[in-house]
């Protein structure tokens, strides 16, 4: 018990210059949490403020190269540095620790929770405005762990595709979140609609009206819809900042929104 204790003491240290801290979680999985946290990430840094991402999703680790990370955490005696990628925003994962992309991580539940600690209780993120939490998909063990663990969560954001299948399964994030009193800040709609680049036809391909039916049944706003495209997954495979589409413009509404809720 004393040395639970202790680790969370040191937890709560080593947070104490962050400013706000905030977790991207969905109940469905292949929504796209992990792009939607790379770009809210980006659109922040572009502001000015400075920003870390702690990549929670040790199974599928995809935050280094989406934001250009490459190189191993620093390890001193003091804790663990880590690195910076593209814009200066500090990025912390297991998939910088592994030999390579394609090394899996075979943890069970009561070692990913260990080893969750132990590293929150060692990373050196100085001082931040924002820590973004990518989290894996569910509501299972990591998303528990995570929320018990990090002292003063500011909010979640939860995202969704378009499908009732994936509405259904996102809302039980956003009730998830209430039972452990983080406040959802609202709802991103990914991969909400495809425009054809040559006649600009609007397509739904995975339906319509899943960010509205979660914001009204579940009284949260809905923060953004985003729509499938090209530029912005050639942007996450090579770790470079999405600068000419019309998404940059849309994930600027969505930070007004959420900075709006701190002011």
């Amino acid at each position: 018990m004393e040395q639970q204790n202790d680790i969370n003491k040191e937890i709560e240290e080593r947070l104490a210059s962050v400013k706000h801290k905030l977790v991207i979680l969905s109940g469905k999985g292949g929504v796209g949490k992990s792009t939607t946290t790379s770009c809210m990430a980006v659109t922040l840094a572009k502001r000015g403020y400075k920003v870390g991402v702690f990549d929670y999703d040790f199974h599928g680790p995809a935050i280094p190269r989406m934001l250009g990370v490459s190189e191993r955490p620093e390890i001193t005696e003091g804790g663990i540095i880590p690195p910076e990628g593209i814009m200066g925003i500090k990025v912390f994962s297991v998939g910088l620790l592994l030999s390579d992309e394609k090394s899996p991580v075979i943890w069970r539940g009561p070692l990913k929770y260990n080893v969750l600690r132990e590293f929150l209780s060692k990373l050196e993120w100085g001082e931040l405005d924002f820590l973004l939490f990518d989290l894996p998909p569910g509501t299972g063990d990591e998303a528990l762990n995570i929320a018990q663990t990090i002292p003063g969560v500011d909010g979640a954001i939860v995202v969704t595709i378009p499908s009732e299948v994936s509405r259904v399964a996102v809302e039980k994030s956003v009730e998830f979140c209430r039972k452990l009193n983080i406040k959802p800040l609202g709802v991103i709609e990914n991969m909400s609609y495809l425009v054809c680049p040559n006649c600009s036809y609007r397509i739904e391909i995975f339906g319509e009206g899943g960010g509205e039916k979660i914001m009204e049944e579940e009284g949260i706003q809905l923060l953004g819809k985003i729509a499938l495209e090209p530029a912005i997954s050639k942007a996450m495979d090579s770790g470079n900042p999405l600068t000419d589409s019309k998404i940059v413009e849309v994930f600027d509404e969505i930070v007004d929104k959420i900075l709006r809720g701190f002011s």
